[in-house]
């Protein structure tokens, strides 16, 4: 493990160092799938008042609009970050996070509302940018994949919590609460990042020229392995973005169960959360390279299970088969993706912050066009999704396997 956050990797005091800096950029990490989470409950309402129908997937815009503004969004930090440092532009994001979130609190129109979650993703790829580059810079290796999945644990309270919460709130406040609610704990992390130290040092700045830039894009996707890490985790975004946009309308519709929808999705998001931390554990004894070719099959298996649980009784399985296919294949698919971005940072410590912003970029912006593949397909059947799911994890298997065998690390692959 390396600290970069000075010049010689000292403690700066009274500032974040050791846990306090690693709870910082997870909570950071994490406000954006709070500006997620936070609204699927919030989807009936919505319908209503933008006058949609019943079961319309328009709504799934809601998450697909942010997804995007967080692909565009990295390349406003990623690399100017490199030159001018972490700190800067990580406050400068999340002050458009906020001021996009309360943009939404009034917009007139679906449109508006759309449009604002796009801004508002803008804002969000900052946390998420920055907070990858601030790790790469202070962490490499077993010890970065270990930290990563500790990481995705405690995020991964964001989707237990956030659903519950979320319909809390619209119980005691109009539907809108939930616009508002994100821009206050933004505003709090915002004053709690304070203390966070600049993790890269002077002397590892770059330019910020157009040949500085064109020759940190060439390395980045010139390099097999971090190409390969990318696309796959791309797939896996997918994956996540397909559940995250059906989930909802499959268990209403399909199974009459939506009131049950906070509970369900939380008992999902423990299932991650708990391979997240078995993964840590892992990745500390069997190494990154045994871990993600063992997690790859099993991925593949539990895919190909529920995609033929998906063709009994005519797409309406039993809905408990449904819940256990869904909650195996979802935590292992995700499961993989905090490995796969350290795989895809490994090579390139020199320029981080490129290397997350076009990782941000491709992840993102995949994820969410996939998602939206896999949503509007829904015919009032669990089929569309199970096949979306399926292909995605086969095709994200081939390119982590194509990957793991082009590594030129040795020690990690």
């Amino acid at each position: 493990m390396t600290d970069s956050s000075t010049p010689q990797g000292a403690r700066v005091k009274g500032v974040a160092s050791g846990r306090e800096f690693i709870a910082i950029v997870t909570a950071l990490m994490a406000s954006g799938a709070l500006a997620i989470d936070l609204m699927l409950p919030a989807f009936p309402d919505m319908r209503r008042e933008f006058g949609m129908s019943s079961d319309s997937t328009q709504v799934g815009w809601i998450v697909t609009a942010f997804f995007l503004g967080m692909a565009v969004g990295p390349w406003l930090y990623g690399p100017a970050s490199d030159r001018y440092g972490r700190r800067k532009l990580l406050f400068g994001g999340m002050a458009l996070y906020v001021a996009s979130a309360l943009i939404a609190c009034v917009a007139p129109s679906w449109e508006w509302v759309i449009v604002s979650r796009f801004v508002w993703g803008l804002g969000a790829a900052a946390p998420r940018t920055l907070s990858l580059a601030m790790i790469r810079d202070r962490y490499e290796g077993n010890a970065m994949a270990r930290l990563m999945s500790n990481i995705m644990a405690v995020f991964l309270l964001v989707p237990i919590l956030a659903p519950g919460i979320g319909a809390g709130l619209i119980a005691i406040a109009p539907w809108r609460i939930v616009f508002w609610f994100p821009a206050v704990i933004a505003s709090v992390l915002m004053l709690w990042a304070t203390r966070l130290p600049e993790t890269l040092a002077p002397e590892r700045r770059r330019a910020l020229t157009r040949s500085a830039l064109a020759q940190a894009l060439k390395e980045v996707v010139g390099n097999r392995q971090t190409v390969c890490f990318t696309l796959a985790i791309a797939f896996l975004f997918g994956v996540m973005t397909s559940y995250l946009a059906s989930s909802e309308v499959i268990l209403s519709d399909v199974y009459g169960y939506g009131s049950w929808f906070p509970l369900f999705f939380g008992s999902v998001a423990i299932m991650l959360a708990l391979n997240s931390l078995n993964n840590a554990r892992l990745v500390h004894n069997i190494g990154i390279t045994q871990l993600v070719r063992r997690m790859v099959m099993v991925a593949m298996c539990t895919s190909f299970v529920f995609l033929l649980i998906s063709r009994l009784n005519h797409g309406h399985p039993n809905f408990w088969l449904y819940a256990i296919g869904i909650a195996c294949v979802i935590p292992v698919a995700q499961g993989l993706v905090p490995v796969c971005n350290t795989a895809a940072m490994i090579p390139l410590p020199h320029v981080a912050g490129t290397a997350s912003a076009i990782i941000s970029t491709v992840t993102t912006a995949g994820g969410a066009l996939l998602g939206n593949i896999g949503s509007s397909s829904f015919n009032g059947t669990i089929q569309p999704l199970a096949i979306a799911l399926t292909v995605y994890i086969f095709i994200a298997a081939i390119l982590i396997l194509l990957g793991a065998t082009s590594s030129k690390t040795e020690n990690y692959f």
